[in-house]
């Protein structure tokens, strides 16, 4: 497997975020390889976007954000749901982080459908693809740039900017105008 050393992290985050997309995110539980192709992602970065978590500082919970690039950073958002992340960030900046929203699923199918007890609509949103990769706090801090129970390879499919998407992140109340979310289009997810 060819997974993403750290260099790939220590760039801006708002171009993480755009190569990342196409990767594939490897989840292993439980004996099972489960796999999907990153098609949407947003780039959160620290003093300079009041829609980051980092943005007031370095708290307990957004701790992992300001840690080594390339390990995860999830956070449990609405009382319902996880978030995953993957830290990345220029020297410049003191945290950031890239939001995996959404998989195209490859492998591990049935581990994701029995997660999320449906057969369609499995990693379409950040709260599906962690219930459906069965991703919790227990994954946070986790060292992304080595095989183990969370990584990312640089296969799975070939993203151009001309095939990508950016638009305004989603959900949030500040930064609306900040176009740091990129997605492929046409596609079920």
């Amino acid at each position: 497997m060819n997974i993403i050393d750290s260099s790939f992290y220590k760039r801006d985050t708002v171009l993480v975020a755009q190569d990342l997309l196409g990767k594939t995110l490897v989840r292993y539980y439980n004996g099972i390889y489960v796999t999907g192709i990153i098609h949407e992602t947003e780039a959160y970065r620290c003093s300079d976007d009041p829609a980051s978590h980092a943005y007031r500082g370095k708290t307990q919970r957004n701790s992992a954000m300001f840690g080594p690039v390339g390990h995860s950073y999830v956070y449990f958002i609405y009382g319902v749901h996880f978030c995953l992340n993957v830290v990345a960030r220029s020297q410049e900046l003191q945290a950031g982080a890239v939001l995996i929203r959404s998989l195209l699923p490859m492998q591990g199918i049935p581990l994701m459908q029995k997660a999320r007890k449906r057969m369609t609509n499995l990693a379409n949103g950040p709260g599906k693809l962690t219930q459906a990769l069965c991703i919790t706090r227990e994954q946070n801090g986790i060292d992304m740039t080595q095989e183990g129970q969370l990584f990312i390879v640089d296969t799975g499919i070939i993203v151009n900017k001309k095939d990508y998407r950016s638009t305004p992140r989603i959900g949030l109340s500040m930064a609306q105008d900040v176009l740091w979310r990129f997605y492929v289009p046409n596609n079920a997810y």
